[in-house]
């Protein structure tokens, strides 16, 4: 069934409808607020069109599900930012001292 994202005018917030395009609904009432001033947000709903099926709340069933479903809605930069910030440890040399008498591993190659 398709999902459908709207904004509220009343308290400015998001929520999404899932309906048949049968009972599809120009204006529904906020979940938030049970305000009726609410507007059809298409430019979320058009942004999951070209990376994947959109998943309602009660559809996701895995964290891979969740976690496709947020990437979807993040920009290019955002993803970016975001695997910079996760990675950039790797990019780090260590530079800490080890005690007298120790000394490190070597990484063999060929191996991540």
């Amino acid at each position: 069934m398709p999902s459908y994202t709207y904004i509220c005018e009343t308290c400015s917030e998001k929520f999404e409808m899932v309906s048949t395009i049968k009972e599809y609904q120009e204006r529904p009432k906020c979940t938030f607020c049970n305000s009726k001033k609410t507007v059809r947000s298409y430019q979320d709903d058009l942004s999951t069109l070209n990376t994947s099926i959109k998943l309602s709340d009660s559809e996701i069933k895995t964290l891979g599900h969740l976690a496709n479903r947020n990437s979807d809605k993040m920009s290019e930069d955002q993803k970016i930012a975001l695997y910079k910030k996760h990675n950039s440890y790797k990019d780090e040399p260590s530079h800490k001292e080890l005690p007298s008498g120790m000394s490190r591993m070597k990484k063999p190659k060929g191996k991540p």
